[in-house]
């Protein structure tokens, strides 16, 4: 029986999970304070890793080339970014490295977020960066989106031009506490499990993007079994099943999770 990569419409690839920045809405940063007995295990994914996932993923899906870490940080970044050709290249980043490493973003992604939120220390750092990095890009490629966290001057950033992505802060350990009540799609089934995968700097996947420092959301590893394969598995599908039944509640990840795979501004 032929196998297809049905309803996939975007994948993360976390080409690293180090950070540089400490957001005191981090859940890692969280974990890192407060439960020591949990490991992180912070490193860089394999260059041969990230091309054997470019050769597996079908043409002009969103390929998003992050997940908990900071993207920029990734020493291959370049190359990394040029083996998805085929696919709608994205980031999200905190803005760090934006002038430093501008030559490597330039023409190599299709859209870049930054993100932004309430209380940050680094806010004016981070402007002044994002005001450069345009004034350095100019009208190539890529589109740049703020992403605004919570309470944050959005008129500012409306000012530079950009298109701004508001979203509702919840909980640093997860998605859940939102400070709004999140948006239930009408199907009632979580969207990113529908069309979402995320792969881990170590090859695990998961179905979602979730915070999941105990790896509860883990449905398989491609660096063993090929991307296909776990997005067909008896394990994705009874996740999907669950969510069909509206009895999320039995997966444990979802069991407390609140998003429902629709950004809420």
């Amino acid at each position: 029986m032929s196998r297809y990569f049905n309803g996939l419409t975007t994948v993360n690839v976390e080409l690293t999970s180090r950070c540089n920045k400490d957001c005191w809405m981090c859940g890692r940063r969280k974990v890192d304070r407060d439960h020591p007995e949990i490991t992180m295990n912070y490193g860089d994914m394999d260059l041969k890793l990230v091309a054997s996932i470019a050769k597996q993923l079908p043409d002009g899906i969103v390929v998003q080339l992050h997940s908990n870490g900071e993207p920029l940080l990734y020493p291959q970044f370049k190359e990394a970014a040029g083996l998805f050709k085929r696919q709608i290249r994205c980031m999200d980043t905190n803005g760090k490295l934006l002038v430093v490493k501008a030559d490597e973003i330039i023409g190599n992604l299709d859209t870049l977020t930054v993100s932004t939120f309430e209380s940050d220390e680094d806010a004016e750092e981070q402007y002044g960066l994002i005001k450069e990095f345009l004034r350095i890009k100019e009208g190539r490629k890529p589109n740049v989106i703020i992403r605004c966290l919570g309470n944050v001057d959005i008129a500012r950033y409306k000012s530079l031009g950009c298109i701004i992505a508001t979203r509702i802060l919840h909980s640093p350990m997860g998605s859940f506490k939102y400070k709004k009540r999140p948006t239930i799609p009408e199907i009632g089934i979580c969207l990113d499990l529908l069309n979402h995968m995320v792969i881990r700097r170590d090859g695990k996947v998961s179905p979602c993007v979730r915070f999941d420092p105990n790896g509860l959301g883990i449905i398989g590893n491609c660096t063993i079994t090929p991307l296909i394969d776990i997005w067909n598995s008896s394990e994705r599908k009874e996740w999907v099943k669950y969510h069909i039944e509206g009895r999320r509640d039995q997966k444990p990840l979802c069991s407390y999770c609140e998003f429902w795979g629709v950004p809420t501004g």
